[in-house]
């Protein structure tokens, strides 16, 4: 199980840009408060979940997966599980489930992006909020496998996302992707 800890540990190595200082400040708010900061059942204000940026070593094309319920274009990510030992463990676990990717290597060491979007009420749980953690990974396998909880899954050119029905934070990923692009 993932201790408080560690998850301030790794969110204190993220250094928030003035798009995702709110977010951050919200996530740690959240992680100081409750042990049970990732629990699915923890609805105020919401939970952590982790998500996986991919894109490939050219930093050309990223994996995005159109969400089944929410129908939006989305990077791989999801609820956090109680095996789960941090963060980045989590962000990898759902990037292998939902893409069938299982050689990732990390593109950058911390944590690459923060957000907190809503998520609607169901039969089952209250309307509540995702704190979404995000790591960017790696990774020269070209071959994805379509996962139950996505419609639709593919290797999308950058240049090509804003044409997508993809919300602020993935175009905000495709930015800080295209930024360390021309710095390098």
């Amino acid at each position: 199980m993932m201790q408080q800890s560690t998850a301030l540990e790794a969110l204190n190595q993220y250094r928030p840009d003035a798009a995702t200082a709110t977010f951050h400040d919200v996530i740690r708010q959240c992680v100081e408060r409750s042990e049970q900061f990732w629990s699915r059942s923890h609805f105020e204000p919401g939970h952590l979940t982790a998500s996986a940026w991919i894109t490939n070593p050219e930093k050309t094309h990223v994996v995005l997966l159109l969400h089944g319920k929410l129908g939006i274009w989305v990077q791989p990510g999801g609820h956090i599980e109680p095996e789960d030992a941090n963060l980045l463990q989590a962000a990898l676990r759902e990037a292998t489930e939902e893409t069938g990717l299982s050689e990732l290597s990390l593109g950058q060491a911390a944590i690459f992006d923060v957000d907190i979007h809503d998520i609607p009420a169901r039969k089952d749980e209250p309307a509540h909020q995702h704190l979404d953690v995000r790591y960017w990974f790696t990774t020269t396998m070209s071959t994805l496998t379509i996962s139950d909880e996505s419609s639709a899954l593919g290797w999308v050119p950058l240049a090509d996302v804003d044409k997508m029905q993809a919300d602020e934070s993935v175009m905000r990923m495709v930015a800080k992707t295209l930024d360390s692009k021309a710095s390098a």
